[in-house]
């Protein structure tokens, strides 16, 4: 499922994702309010977490 709105684009998250997640949860800075930034690991298993969410709820998690 995929919502948009005027200044908004939402989908699902793929494995295609995984190299801009790394930037993001890789971030020390980013990640300050997090229990700390991930290694290359802890990104898979965040985003085998989120597509399997999506695989059991069948839509976006959280909509």
């Amino acid at each position: 499922m995929n919502l948009e709105t005027e200044r908004l684009y939402m989908r699902e998250m793929t494995y295609s994702d995984y190299p801009a997640l790394c930037k993001i949860l890789q971030d020390e800075e980013v990640m300050y309010a997090y229990e700390g930034a991930f290694d290359d690991s802890g990104v898979r298993e965040w985003l085998d977490r989120q597509i399997s969410r999506y695989n059991e709820y069948e839509h976006l998690y959280g909509l």
